[in-house]
Parts: C-alpha cells; structure tokens; sequence
C-alpha cells in the first residue's frame, strides 16, 4: 500500500484499514506461536502498513488542528 493512496482517504476510512491491519497482525502473532505461518515477511508489511496509516492519520489530525 502506498502513503499516496492513504492520504485520498478520510480518516475514517483511515481508521477502518487500521482496525483490520491490527486484527490481521494478531491473527499473524498467532499463526507463528502455533508454527502455522508460511509467510513470515507478511508480518513485517503488515506491521509497516500500520505505520504508515498511523502517520497519515497523524498528519491529517495536524493540518485539521493548524487550520483551526
């Protein structure tokens, strides 16, 4: 996912994909506990995505809070 194709996104929309990207990174935490996970980098894509919602979010809520 792109920080390009976030920003085109409301903050809800924003916090939708976050909430999603959270459960599939704890249904990723426990496939590896139980030694079912085949794709181990997908937990690092998973884990940077998060991030970058995160940031946008973040950015988002600043430009709201300065135009105020």
């Amino acid at each position: 996912m792109k920080a390009q194709e976030l920003k085109a996104k409301t903050p809800e929309q924003l916090q939708e994909q976050l909430v999603a990207l959270k459960k599939e990174a704890f249904n990723l935490r426990f496939q590896q506990a139980t030694g079912q996970l085949e794709s181990t980098a997908r937990m690092r894509s998973v884990r940077r995505d998060v991030a970058r919602v995160k940031t946008v979010l973040n950015q988002k809520a600043a430009e709201a809070a300065s135009s105020k």
